[in-house]
């Protein structure tokens, strides 16, 4: 296996991370790249993927927009979630044909290297059946929802690490009643990692599950410019799962 670059964008609206993704979908799939894994800093967005139910949101449109936050229907699994400030979001852009085709062990896979992730800041992290994401102490402190195209994996997760958890109010996570999230801030205090301590951490675990031989910085510049050639309009069908 290669090793996985990695890349903090920095401030990344929404749709600009969207673009990005799919621009490097499209050049891993024609082999013009490796694996990736991107790191965008979103302000506060709702997203929700294919199997997304109105019911699903708790405050009406008008209000969101008050607060300026968008709403965006992407091809991914899964129902609502919030991305924002202090959340680690990580879009896994990976080569699935070298892993069987197995979209559902992929995910898995990425639940597991966030659980070994917490391990490291001493939480056990767990999953429960029949409900994807990552929980500890019986509340739900990652989510994900993965698309494929041409065999080749975008979108991802996201770990809550210092977030204003009542961002999470304006929804029912993941479609999900009765649930509370959680974070790193909340369960660690002042001993909980920063973002960029988070990315650190996250890289390595996500590499060494997903079997590559290690990982490496890059510049976000350097998988801008790696997208670019790729950055064509025509749109295919994914898959989605969550």
């Amino acid at each position: 296996m290669t090793t996985l670059s990695v890349a903090h964008l920095g401030p990344t609206a929404y749709r600009d991370g969207l673009a990005l993704q799919e621009s490097l979908v499209r050049a891993r799939a024609e082999g013009a790249i490796s694996d990736w894994l991107l790191y965008p800093d979103h302000p506060p967005v709702l997203t929700v993927g294919r199997s997304g139910s109105g019911e699903s949101l708790r405050t009406d449109p008008a209000t969101l927009r008050g607060m300026g936050i968008e709403i965006f229907e992407v091809a991914r699994g899964g129902d609502f979630t919030w991305h924002g400030p202090g959340q680690l979001v990580g879009y896994v852009v990976c080569d699935l044909t070298a892993r069987g085709r197995d979209l559902r062990r992929f995910l898995r896979d990425l639940e597991q290297g966030l659980v070994s992730a917490l391990g490291e800041w001493g939480l056990a992290g767990e999953t429960v059946s029949g409900r994807t994401g990552v929980w500890v102490g019986g509340e739900k402190i990652a989510s994900l929802g993965v698309a494929v195209r041409r065999w080749v994996s975008y979108h991802g997760f996201a770990l809550n690490v210092a977030p204003d958890l009542s961002f999470f109010d304006l929804i029912h996570p993941c479609g999900l009643r009765g649930i509370q999230m959680t974070s790193l801030a909340s369960r660690l205090g002042p001993a909980a990692p920063t973002l960029a301590q988070a990315r650190e951490v996250v890289a390595r675990h996500l590499a060494e599950r997903l079997g590559h031989t290690g990982w490496r910085w890059e510049t976000a510049d350097e998988a801008r410019r790696l997208a670019a050639p790729a950055n064509r309009d025509a749109r295919e069908p994914a898959e989605a799962a969550r």
